[in-house]
């Protein structure tokens, strides 16, 4: 992958993941009508503090990611994020799966555009 484009795709999901983490804490972002299933289940994400240990890991991942420090690593970390965020909304709230979408191909080319440091684990 060229460099300069991996490094404008690691920007921009390290920008898109630290902005969503730290709107776990500031709600500065409105939150969308879920559905009843959906909304019991984020409520429940919520009470049992799940969303904010998922925002702390958004908010160090988004900045590794935009420092270029650790960035490998959080990206595999980041992934777990993803896939969960991408099956809520096909799931819950179909509506609303435009950003994960976003988010899990921004975060597979990441992973892609590391894939060299990945390598060694790999052997």
């Amino acid at each position: 992958m060229n460099s300069k484009v991996f490094t404008v795709l690691r920007i921009l999901l390290g920008i898109f993941v630290l902005v969503f983490g730290i709107n776990k804490f500031a709600n500065f972002l409105p939150m969308p009508e879920l559905s009843e299933e959906a909304g019991a289940y984020f409520g429940a994400l919520s009470s049992s503090k799940t969303l904010m240990l998922v925002a702390i890991v958004e908010i160090v991942a988004g900045l590794a990611l935009i420092f270029d420090k650790f960035g490998a690593l959080f990206a595999l970390i980041l992934m777990s994020v993803s896939i969960n965020a991408f099956l809520f909304h096909a799931v819950l709230d179909p509506g609303g799966i435009g950003g994960a979408v976003v988010l899990l191909i921004l975060n597979i080319a990441v992973i892609i555009g590391y894939m060299e440091k990945y390598k060694p684990m790999l052997k």
